[in-house]
């Protein structure tokens, strides 16, 4: 229970931040944080809560995530649903207490006909920038396949484990910098999932994308890692 408690608060700081960023804070006249900013903000959450309660549970906040670590062998099967489940949760309790504070404000409305909105995730006429549902898919399969990688890279047992979270957060932060055009930003399935709940229409419709593109990158990594990359010698 501590492990899925910990995928919760990881799973809901990330959303609550990364989310909150891009509604609160991206778009104020004159001291917006902008796309740098969403980006950063994205990282840094991952970045905390990976030493906050990484040693718990392993540090997911990500169903792609776990699916990665399954397939490169770090990770038990058995645990996959529970801990999707734990993250899933804590994702879509991060987007009611967005939504509450977001109400607070007069002529709040989400309006499901504009790509972005609640900070969900699309493709076509619901992308940032009108990419299509294949330029999507390509983007949330490669940047989640590296992500993954560099997470498997960064937590080998070769590797110098203390800065495996400022290399997995600033991953992040570059996987928001390259993709917030295209699709607003996913490689989290959790996480789409979360924001296209209060969304509703086709934003919703469309976050099959944003649970079947990560997980294939994220497992296509972790066979790769596991097979062609991964030092198994003793140490």
């Amino acid at each position: 229970m501590k492990k899925l408690f910990a995928e919760f608060f990881g799973t809901y700081w990330l959303v609550f931040g990364g989310c909150g960023s891009a509604l609160f804070a991206a778009g104020i006249p004159d001291l917006g944080i902008g796309f740098v900013g969403v980006s950063l903000a994205f990282g840094l959450t991952v970045l905390t809560m990976a030493y906050a309660v990484g040693h718990i549970s392993g540090g997911h906040f990500n169903p792609a995530v776990s699916f990665g670590l399954w397939a490169g062998g770090r990770f038990s099967a058995k645990e996959l649903l529970p801990y999707i489940i734990a993250q899933c949760v804590g994702a879509i309790a991060a987007a009611g207490t967005l939504f509450t504070i977001a109400s607070g404000k007069a002529g709040f409305m989400i309006d499901n006909t504009k790509a972005g909105a609640f900070a969900s995730n699309g493709f076509g006429t619901f992308s940032p920038d009108g990419y299509s549902m294949q330029a999507a898919f390509i983007a949330e399969f490669v940047l989640t396949l590296f992500f993954l990688l560099i997470i498997l890279g960064a937590t080998d047992k070769f590797a110098n484990g203390k800065f495996a979270g400022i290399a997995i957060g600033l991953a992040l932060t570059l996987i928001h910098l390259i993709s917030i055009p295209i699709t607003n930003t996913s490689v989290n399935p959790a996480r789409s999932l979360s924001q296209a709940l209060f969304v509703g229409g086709e934003p919703l419709s469309q976050v099959w994308l944003f649970w079947v593109a990560p997980i294939l990158g994220a497992i296509m990594a972790g066979f790769i890692y596991k097979n062609l990359l991964q030092d198994n010698s003793e140490v």
